[in-house]
């Protein structure tokens, strides 16, 4: 047992399952633990629970909505300074490390890494591609405790995301690490042209052995921020659906054991739907929430350098100066200040307190500042209510 402790309570991490539970003070207090001066008023702000590590910037796939405009001949880090990176993370308080890249299943040592992140009490999870995953690229995932293989649908709505086919690849890959007995989920992208097919994307990786569905914003970072992102996004409409559909699915998925997921950057789109936008103390005990970058959650990209989430520019922050720096980096200060006294209509909104005013890549890309979420439904009916 791993135990991390917050102002409010504890992180207590079940080495044998991979699981974390959230426990308040007294919950803490039952196991004749105490927070000690993490529990003083003017404790300082914990480093993130999850880290998102890119290994590799390699990646040959060419997706027209690459956040990180990885190529076949990008960076890609020795192990001796991703080892590093994985003990700064460590010393950090880090629980969780997610690999990417580009492509992380490109690198040989990719096994070594997941062992070494264990090694050092680091929970490791993966998200591929999963084009081009052999059986024996499978073995060397063993030390994951989830593999993530992005899948936005069959043939036309995974072409409408990347830009070509590689469904077949990405349902083999599921189908590979399922039989493996590795657990295997999904992240899905969503965007105007594959909402309508979600079902049937789900119902499908389910049936190739899948647990889980990660339902991603399509967001305009790397190749995707281009003028294109405009039309891509999910329209009004989808979004007042969003709510909506979401029940649905669980609703269907949930007595089978699959589960759906939400990034946090599709929190403020739920403004839209009258059931969730009264429940944010439910979304909060859920452990939904809106940004959680430079909080709960920062990356570390290709060249070491920190940032608040992976669709945003880097701080000046390393890796290797994270644990030291992080309280004190004016741009991660400015990401966890957002929620206190926000602008309208965040100021009066009842999602606030879990929303943290929607996603600053958005808010960067559309209107230029770091603000509220310019796609919120609320947000867009208040602004154009100023300007009648």
């Amino acid at each position: 047992m791993k135990v991390r402790f917050e102002p409010w309570g504890a992180w207590v991490k079940l080495e044998s399952t991979a699981a974390m539970v959230a426990l308040d003070r007294s919950g803490v207090l039952a196991l004749g633990l105490d927070g000690g001066a993490q529990w003083e008023p003017d404790a300082g702000p914990t480093a993130p629970i999850e880290v998102h590590l890119a290994v590799t910037q390699k990646c040959a796939a060419g997706c027209e909505g690459c956040y990180l405009d990885a190529t076949p001949d990008g960076l890609e880090p020795a192990r001796d300074v991703l080892l590093a990176r994985l003990d700064a993370l460590r010393d950090a308080g880090v629980l969780t490390v997610a690999f990417g890249g580009g492509e992380p299943t490109t690198r040989d040592d990719l096994g070594t890494l997941a062992e070494e992140a264990r090694k050092r009490g680091l929970t490791p999870v993966l998200t591929t591609s999963g084009l081009g995953l052999s059986p024996a690229k499978v073995e060397r995932l063993r030390g994951f405790a989830q593999v993530n293989v992005s899948y936005d649908g069959t043939r036309e709505d995974y072409r409408e995301v990347r830009g070509f086919d590689g469904a077949k690849g990405a349902e083999a890959a599921i189908g590979l690490l399922s039989r493996a007995g590795i657990r295997v989920g999904i992240n899905v992208v969503l965007t105007q042209a594959t909402f309508d097919g979600l079902p049937a994307t789900l119902r499908r990786a389910r049936s190739l052995g899948a647990a889980e569905a990660q339902l991603l914003r399509y967001k305009p970072a790397g190749r995707a921020a281009t003028m294109d992102y405009l039309s891509r996004r999910l329209d009004p409409a989808q979004v007042t659906r969003l709510g909506e559909t979401l029940r649905a699915l669980t609703q269907e998925h949930a007595p089978t054991g699959f589960s759906i997921r939400i990034d946090c950057a599709m929190v403020p789109l739920l403004s839209a739907d009258p059931v969730l936008y009264r429940s944010a103390d439910a979304m909060a005990k859920a452990g939904i929430f809106g940004c959680e970058g430079g909080q709960a959650l920062a990356s570390v990209k290709v060249d070491g350098r920190v940032a608040p989430c992976s669709f945003v520019e880097s701080t000046p922050l390393t890796a290797e100066t994270f644990r030291e720096g992080h309280e004190r980096d004016p741009e991660l200060t400015r990401w966890r200040a957002f929620p206190v006294a926000p602008p309208e209509p965040c100021g009066s909104c009842a999602l606030a307190a879990v929303c943290k005013g929607g996603c600053k890549a958005v808010s960067r890309f559309v209107d230029g500042v770091h603000g509220p979420d310019p796609e919120c439904p609320r947000v867009r009916a208040y602004r154009a209510a100023r300007i009648a």
